[in-house]
């Protein structure tokens, strides 16, 4: 294979204003997804232990995230397809369908967990009753694991990939890459346990979008600027 002087591969890697700007916003989306989960269920699954919220304003708060979670996801992966685009031919094979793998699966466990609770959501009978404890139980619960285990755990082998393959590549600056294994440790082994460690991963979402916008402009100023 053709080797890749770290010019080439830096040149190959400038992305885009759009997918910088897509995962900010995915960023603030899901950012204020997890808040309002947090503050709609702040005990996590269990707290709600009653059939139903007898709380409106903590459904409303449960309700509103879950309605945000498909833009979330739709930002996410444009910003997922803008990097990759750019990433062209210089990019690790395996790394890099570990990156798009994990992007995948995490967007799809995240609107299977927001399916779920908008099922549980709706499971009132018609005349107000709350639904049946077992049913309540269930689907609290799955939804639940599903966002807090499964798909943040996605969520960090997205983080750990996108960090080797910017390390690899010297498109990433050091502190970044290594905030990016903080924040992938944090969300494979802490983020089923501690509340609000979730944010961990929209916040990382965002220190790199605005890395990506800050040296995107840095390059454009460079190439307008007269010789």
């Amino acid at each position: 294979m053709q080797a890749k002087g770290p010019g080439r591969g830096r040149e190959a890697l400038e992305t885009p204003r759009a997918a910088g700007l897509a995962g900010v916003v995915f960023a603030l989306l899901l950012g204020a997804a997890i808040v309002l989960i947090r503050l709609g269920i702040p005990e996590g699954a269990d707290a709600a232990g009653a059939p139903g919220f007898t709380n409106s304003w903590r459904r409303s708060a449960v309700q509103s995230a879950v309605a945000l979670v498909p833009f979330a996801g739709i930002f996410f992966l444009w910003f997922v397809g803008s990097v990759r685009a750019h990433v062209g031919a210089v990019e690790d094979k395996f790394l890099a369908t570990v990156f798009l793998g994990s992007g995948i699966v995490f967007t799809a466990t995240m609107f299977g967990a927001a399916a779920a609770a908008t099922a549980v959501l709706s499971l009132a009978q018609p005349s107000g009753a709350p639904p049946a404890p077992a049913a309540w139980d269930f689907g609290r619960h799955f939804a639940y694991t599903l966002m807090t285990g499964y798909a943040m755990r996605m969520a960090a082998v997205f983080v750990c990939s996108m960090s080797v393959i910017g390390h690899r590549l010297g498109v990433l600056p050091r502190w970044l890459t290594v905030l990016g294994f903080l924040a992938a440790l944090t969300l494979l082994f802490v983020s089923t346990n501690v509340p609000w460690s979730e944010l961990v991963f929209p916040a990382w979402s965002l220190v790199l979008s605005v890395h990506i916008l800050v040296v995107g402009r840095r390059a454009a100023a460079g190439r307008a600027a007269p010789s």
